[in-house]
């Protein structure tokens, strides 16, 4: 019982159903043949080159490749350039409900890609924060999104944004962090806040679980004997009433399907992420001071009051916390903010235009 808890938690509660349709993972095509040695001289060449215009990848500088897509207006004709950061368990495929009318509107190129390991992106068994963070910089630089960029991400996704508002501020237009998850383990959370909260215990069980002993967990999430992964089938305990109408016309999470973990790389890929987020962290975003340096906030916070995945009482410690962050908060919203278009067009609208919708202030008590 205590084990199928925890790995309800690892993969329903915490932050895993990131909001996203996911789609299946299709097979990795084969690097190009003139690139198969990582070590080739070839391999430092100008951004444009290294742009894989077959399979929409990139080289990075270590070998591995990252895919994405592109959406919105041709970049050369844009006026904001945003990479879309997806969250556990999902990848480039993600519904991010921006309509083709307001980003023509706006001029608005949009960037997703597949994160280490998942879709068509190589893994990448030494993840941390820093490498997402540099991932990130090197699809921006590859593609010649300029010398700024803006980020928007999701669910999970907001812990490579969160290496990145410390690592790359400079390179930063503008940030949105939509539903973002919550570390138990950042140093800055005070003890009243979560001590009742039991979301942070079985997160540390999931984590220690993941870390020593994968063998159990894969099985665990494989084996037919036992439902372990129905706790993901429209589990009222973890959506909220929102959330389960928008599930009704979703395929489900395919990714996290028993014949989908038994391929170990994709195991693994979850297993790896999923540490590195709930894990220990090298900085407690709760400490981080304004790296904009202006008055105007250029970071923002989108929370659903009703989300059961990340509570609404520690967004709104956090947004007391760091309060150069701009808040805002949806009142009916659960943790699947990004599939109403209306919440999308607002978190587009504050982001480039400093828009601040009345709807979406939050009502303190």
């Amino acid at each position: 019982m205590v084990l199928k808890r925890v790995m309800g938690m690892m993969m329903g509660c915490l932050g895993m159903s990131c909001c996203l349709r996911i789609t299946d993972q299709p097979t990795r095509p084969a690097p190009p043949s003139e690139c198969d040695d990582s070590t080739s001289a070839s391999d430092d060449v100008e951004p444009k080159s290294s742009v894989s215009s077959a399979s929409d990848r990139i080289k990075l500088s270590d070998g591995r490749y990252l895919a994405y897509k592109e959406r919105g207006v041709p970049k050369n004709q844009s006026n904001y350039r945003i990479i879309i950061v997806h969250g556990f368990a999902s990848n480039k495929e993600m519904n991010f409900m921006a309509s083709q009318k307001l980003m023509d509107e706006l001029g608005i190129y949009l960037v997703q890609f597949d994160r280490a390991g998942y879709g068509e992106s190589d893994p990448f068994p030494k993840r941390s924060l820093k490498s997402e963070a540099s991932d990130i910089q090197e699809l921006a630089d590859q593609l010649q999104l300029g010398s700024k960029f803006y980020i928007i991400g999701v669910s999970v996704g907001s812990y490579p944004t969160w290496s990145c508002v410390k690592d790359i501020p400079h390179r930063l237009a503008g940030v949105a962090l939509v539903v973002p998850f919550i570390n138990y383990r950042w140093p800055s959370l005070p003890h009243d806040l979560i001590q009742d909260d039991y979301r942070k215990n079985l997160s540390r069980w999931a984590v220690w679980i993941a870390r020593h002993t994968p063998g159990l967990l894969h099985w665990w999430m494989t084996q037919k004997m036992f439902p372990s992964s129905s706790v993901l089938d429209r589990n009222p305990k973890f959506f909220s009433t929102k959330d389960l109408e928008v599930l009704k016309n979703t395929p489900g999470y395919q990714l996290l399907s028993k014949s989908k973990l038994k391929d170990e790389p994709i195991f693994h890929s979850l297993r790896k992420d999923f540490i590195v987020a709930f894990g220990k962290w090298d900085f407690d975003p709760l400490t981080l001071k304004n790296p904009f340096g202006q008055s105007q906030s250029r970071l923002h916070l989108w929370q659903g009051y009703e989300d059961k995945v990340v509570p609404v009482e520690l967004q709104r410690y956090v947004s007391t916390r760091l309060p150069w962050i701009k808040y805002h908060e949806v009142p009916d919203g659960g943790h699947l903010l990004v599939y109403d278009s209306d919440v999308c067009e607002a978190i587009l609208r504050s982001l480039l235009l400093g828009d601040d919708p009345p709807l979406y202030k939050p009502q303190f008590d």
